[in-house]
């Protein structure tokens, strides 16, 4: 029998977990400071692209509709998930704060995983949204309504919570007794747990399932409903018609692929090719943050309701200023 202080002493020389972390990216990068500038300019204009949105659709009436809710989430995502990993990338690197404390390093890899996780399910509702549009036009305002599509959305964050929770908490058994060194630019989960000394077999299996649901499962759904769209489509007989009902597609179809596609190449060319670490940091960086700038300025552009209210709050604007100097 083993007392217990020869147990507590046994637990405390196998069991490490380090104050700090040292994020190890961008290292060794000629004129990565520019690099810097070029972040910092994505997340104001980012910042600036979702706040504007979020506001056009609190402000219209015309879009507190089931479709509108989505678009507000995703919106709210972007604006969430970047705010999450830009401005503590730019104080990491840019003013050579690389050491992380170990609670924050958690929190840090939580909120960036969560956040992209519930964007790639939000695109998956609209797919849902599209899919009930096209496939089923008389019954859409039956199906797709408010209390419907907020419990979706309420069902994404509450499971993603909860699986992310899972995960982190499956880091903190972990024990870290050699390097502390991260070799990337955030909190990453694969290059976390692979520091850990003891059986890191769980963390494989979780980390693996995780990347089934983030990634794999909302593009085969994705990809079902598009099948399914398309077959609905071919048995319409005006092509006016498909034209008109392509065209609902165009934004939703534009921000999965500005999301998806450089996760997938990403992926695997890191399985397929040796990729140079500081290029594998910087595509796995643009990956994260380009598509919450870029979602905003497609879904106004390419979506001629936002467009429309767009010209008229501008009018009522300018119409109001007109009336205030006189």
């Amino acid at each position: 029998m083993v007392s217990e202080d020869g147990a507590t002493t046994m637990f405390n020389t196998t069991f490490v977990r380090p104050e700090k972390f040292y994020l190890g990216g961008f290292s060794n990068m000629p004129h990565i400071k520019y690099y810097y500038v070029f972040l910092c300019f994505v997340y104001i204009v980012t910042v600036l692209g979702n706040v504007s949105l979020l506001s056009l659709i609190c402000r219209v009436k015309t879009f507190h509709t089931p479709k509108y809710m989505i678009v507000f989430n995703l919106a709210l995502t972007d604006l969430c998930g970047s705010t999450a990993l830009i401005p503590k990338l730019l104080d990491t690197f840019l003013f050579d704060r690389r050491y992380i404390v170990y609670e924050a390093c958690l929190s840090y890899l939580f909120f960036v995983f969560f956040f992209g996780s519930v964007q790639s399910w939000t695109l998956v509702t609209m797919a849902y949204d599209r899919f009930i549009a096209i496939c089923f036009p008389l019954r859409y305002h039956s199906i797709v309504t408010k209390p419907a599509i907020g419990a979706m959305l309420m069902f994404v964050w509450i499971f993603m919570t909860c699986a992310f929770a899972v995960m982190v908490g499956l880091l903190d058994r972990l024990s870290f007794c050699g390097s502390v060194v991260i070799n990337n630019f955030f909190c990453d989960h694969g290059p976390l747990y692979r520091l850990a000394c003891n059986d890191t077999t769980l963390n494989y299996i979780v980390g693996f399932v995780l990347f089934i649901i983030i990634l794999c499962i909302p593009l085969l759904l994705i990809a079902v409903s598009y099948i399914c769209i398309s077959i609905a489509l071919s048995r319409t007989a005006s092509g006016e018609e498909r034209l008109r009902a392509l065209k609902t597609c165009t934004s939703h179809l534009i921000l999965v692929t500005i999301f998806f596609l450089p996760l997938v190449v990403t992926n695997i060319a890191v399985l397929a090719f040796y990729i140079h670490t500081n290029a594998r940091i910087i595509n796995s960086s643009l990956t994260h943050i380009i598509p919450a700038l870029l979602n905003p300025f497609i879904y106004t552009l390419k979506t001629e309701e936002v467009l429309t209210a767009i010209k008229k709050l501008w009018k009522r604007n300018r119409q109001i200023n007109i009336a205030t100097k006189w």
